[in-house]
């Protein structure tokens, strides 16, 4: 197991110095930043290179919050907290005790300790008092079982969807994923924290790392939600297969937050790829979780594409466009949208994204009139 420890090293100098021996004492790898000072990659690249390749993350709070990068607005570890949220990584969190946190740092501390799943949160005192609880939680987590739970919802849930309406500067007639994710027993936001979050929403997007810099954001509001459009790419070549891409984010009023994107398409039109249309689904929902909108527990999730008439079911190839496709599906009308019967844990946006995905992709995929 590759262990990423992440923290400013100013007031954190002996924990530092500490923990990748005893990492290794135990029988895992660790990564850190000083492994990475050296390269020619800029060091918060690298680092954010070597959190990827890692299996868990250790995240000590000290007391000063460190260095701000200009291109995201916060520290080297608050960049490495949402990036490992967004990419699904186990979380360890120790918050060091007796010792007084810059303002920075403490609000940072808020939004971790805020956060309800995928992190493990622990305080201590003393690198002595660290290493003995590291230990423990490395042994824990051995043997542990996944977060992620399912329960039977004892009432019917309302979700809006947006299959009808056309996507930001998309082509009307491309179909488009749409990703649902409602927290049960939520009572809904105020006019005035619609608002706020509204005003924070490409803020959000951008900090979660799943947009680039140079990507347009529009935004736009009423009393029932917040929208984030998000341009896509143009393809250099008109029959260059493509990745589907994210179009739109919208907060509605309710708390649901609905995700759209575009499917993997080639010259043929756009294609329900069982492998790629999971990882697509599983990408959403951590990047759902890394906008921190929801913290209920308990949240439902359901899936929909609008326009499915124009799409196939049909293997990706992000290489070689096909040269033929099953046009069957053209002649008839149907819908693809998954109708939630159970509500599960927030693991779904997380470390539960995989499973819950692939729950989702193989029920949409069986509504197809060729997915059967």
């Amino acid at each position: 197991m590759r262990i990423f420890i992440s923290s400013v090293r100013k007031g954190l100098e002996e924990e530092r110095d500490a923990l990748p021996g005893l990492i290794r004492a135990v029988g895992h790898t660790p990564v850190l930043f000083e492994d990475f000072s050296a390269q020619t990659t800029p060091s918060r690249q690298a680092c954010l290179a070597a959190l990827d390749s890692a299996d868990v993350c250790v995240f000590l709070l000290g007391p000063s919050y460190g260095h701000v990068f200009p291109e995201t607005g916060q520290s080297a570890t608050h960049d490495e907290w949402v990036a490992a949220k967004t990419a699904g990584k186990p979380r360890w969190v120790y918050r060091k005790l007796g010792v007084t946190f810059e303002d920075a740092q403490q609000d940072f501390a808020r939004t971790v300790e805020a956060y309800a799943t995928g992190g493990f949160r622990d305080s201590f005192h003393n690198t002595t008092e660290l290493m003995t609880k590291i230990v423990a939680k490395v042994k824990e987590v051995e043997s542990e079982r996944s977060p992620l739970s399912f329960s039977p919802l004892t009432q019917p849930v309302s979700l809006r969807w947006s299959l009808d309406q056309a996507g930001v500067d998309v082509d009307t007639s491309l179909p488009l994923l749409e990703l649902q994710v409602l927290p049960v027993g939520f009572p809904g936001y105020s006019a005035r924290e619609l608002d706020e979050l509204g005003t924070s929403l490409a803020d959000r997007i951008r900090r979660a790392g799943v947009v680039k810099s140079s990507v347009a954001l529009t935004s736009s509001s009423s009393r029932e939600h917040a929208i984030v459009g998000i341009s896509v790419a143009r393809p250099r070549a008109f029959d260059a297969p493509q990745h589907g891409e994210l179009v739109e984010v919208r907060l509605h009023k309710s708390g649901q937050v609905s995700l759209r994107a575009t499917l993997p398409r080639d010259n043929m039109g756009s294609i329900l790829d069982h492998d790629a249309l999971s990882q697509q689904v599983a990408s959403l929902l951590r990047f759902n979780g890394a906008l921190d909108l929801i913290q209920n527990e308990r949240i439902v999730v359901a899936i929909g594409v609008s326009n499915p008439k124009m799409t196939q079911v049909d293997r990706f190839n992000p290489h070689q466009s096909r040269t033929r496709a099953d046009l069957s599906a053209y002649a008839r009308s149907f819908t693809l949208q998954t109708e939630p019967d159970e509500s599960t844990s927030l693991a779904a946006l997380d470390t539960g994204a995989e499973e819950v995905a692939g729950i989702l992709s193989r029920a949409l995929i069986k509504q197809h009139p060729s997915g059967s």
